[in-house]
């Protein structure tokens, strides 16, 4: 590794980050992060800080996770890569398979295929789904409804069918044939309906009208975060998702469940449809499959579906469509060996009580800041605290006043993530309750910056 001041000369200079400005990023670098440990990270500086952010989504296991890494190390040396195009696989991809099928069961789930991470899970899911009604006879169906404030990665399908401008008007126009539901969002809606009831029947209502105006043998499939994450952490009143689901049943439309962030325990449960009680027809996965530790994902195809595509016609039904890394047998190990360690864990069961105490430790500050918007989260350990410059217009907050407490947490001892006007919390599964309250603690000093 290159000295310290090698380092510190090229950050930036050579690399472009993601979500960012190159130039900006040249004149501002940001934080060298050097080292982590459970659920906290140390920079080049020597700053240690809570991770509030779980590296993004997805650090569930936290950073000192030993049998993943040996999984890892172990697979490297045995077979560090081969293909699973047909006609061959590997021994860890076989054994995932089945133990995804068995964990996820519950949600209806039969088949699995691997992808490099949610992006490609997400094309997958939208391409398969299309596929789908063609082998059935229904080539017309081609058609995707999402949510807005709904985030799916940044393929140009799941760009297509995200519902954040942000990551659309650069690289207009999309692929056409998307249509975009007004999401259940009670601090901000066209409906300006603040009960979660009511707003949750409006929005379906609006579902209803749009499929009627499509025309309902034109749609494919409507996808959903169960629990929007980039977008703000917006939860859903408990009916809509059910409601969505029994609409989409109505109208022969398949739902696809993106459990990129809500999988493997986040929500409180194994994954976000079962914390609403719905079975979706695919479930796109990546992020706590392997906590991070490698680049991993999966299409979870339910039972139904999959016995549509196995009794198919040979050429419609087969599958066109893969990547070099698909079952990669180093990514197959590490997500066993996460699998296993969040069961023997128990995720959800920690999640549960430590998001409880940061949404309430949250809400609890929202009472003294007005410049608090907005607190959301109480479904396991995903929270935003929408900030504004002013309260009765809920005004967003600046660019800059994001910055300025960003900054301020972190100086004070946690990692947060800004998401246009919120801070956006997802820690490791494993959070101990003190780093909670360093983490609340961070927040306050945040907005006592503003």
């Amino acid at each position: 590794m290159k000295d310290e001041n090698f380092l510190n000369e090229n950050n930036a200079r050579h690399m472009w980050h993601p979500m960012a400005h190159p130039g900006a990023m040249q004149q501002h670098p940001p934080r060298i992060i050097k080292t982590a440990e459970g659920s906290k990270i140390t920079d080049r500086d020597g700053n240690t800080v809570v991770d509030g952010v779980g590296g993004l989504w997805c650090v569930n296991v936290g950073y000192s996770c030993d049998p993943i890494k040996k999984a890892i190390a172990d697979q490297v040396q045995v077979l560090p890569y081969y293909s699973a195009f047909g006609g061959t696989t590997n021994e860890p991809a076989i054994e995932l398979s089945y133990e995804l099928r068995e964990m996820f069961a519950p949600d209806g789930m039969g088949r699995a295929f691997f992808t490099s991470g949610g992006s490609d899970a997400v094309e997958t899911a939208l391409r398969l789904a299309r596929q789908y009604h063609k082998v059935k006879g229904q080539p017309q169906r081609t058609k995707f409804l999402s949510l807005k404030k709904g985030y799916h990665g940044t393929h140009f399908g799941g760009a297509s069918v995200n519902g954040n401008n942000r990551f659309r008007i650069n690289y207009e126009p999309l692929m056409p044939g998307c249509f975009h539901l007004p999401t259940p969002y009670a601090y901000r809606n066209p409906f300006d309906e603040t009960d979660p009831q009511k707003l949750g029947d409006l929005c379906v209502k609006a579902a209803i009208d749009e499929i009627e105006f499509q025309g309902p043998n034109t749609i494919a499939c409507f996808i959903m975060e169960p629990i929007q994450g980039a977008g703000g952490v917006i939860v859903p009143p408990a009916h809509y998702m059910p409601a969505m689901r029994a609409l989409c049943d109505q109208h022969g439309i398949l739902m696809i469940a993106d459990e990129v962030i809500c999988g493997f325990g986040r929500t409180g449960d194994w994954s976000g449809s079962r914390h609403w009680g719905v079975q979706p027809d695919m479930m796109t996965m990546a992020k706590g499959i392997t906590s991070g530790y490698f680049p991993f994902g999966a299409c979870m195809i339910s039972e139904a579906v999959a016995e549509v595509f196995e009794t198919g016609d040979a050429e419609l039904a087969s599958i066109w469509h893969g990547y070099t890394y698909s079952a990669h047998p180093v990514g197959a190990a590490a997500a066993l060996a996460c699998i296993r360690e969040s069961q023997r864990l128990r995720l959800p069961e920690l999640a549960a009580p430590r998001g409880t105490q940061l949404f309430d430790g949250l809400r609890a500050l929202q009472s003294k800041y007005p410049v608090i918007g907005d607190v959301r989260g109480g479904h396991g350990l995903m929270t935003a605290v929408e900030l504004v410059s002013d309260a009765d217009a809920k005004t967003p907050a600046s660019p800059q006043a994001m910055k300025t407490a960003f900054e301020a947490a972190y100086a004070s001892g946690a990692m947060v993530r800004i998401g246009g006007n919120n801070l956006l919390m997802s820690p490791p599964l494993v959070i101990a309750q003190a780093e909670v309250t360093t983490l609340i603690d961070a927040i306050e000093a945040a907005v006592s910056a503003l």
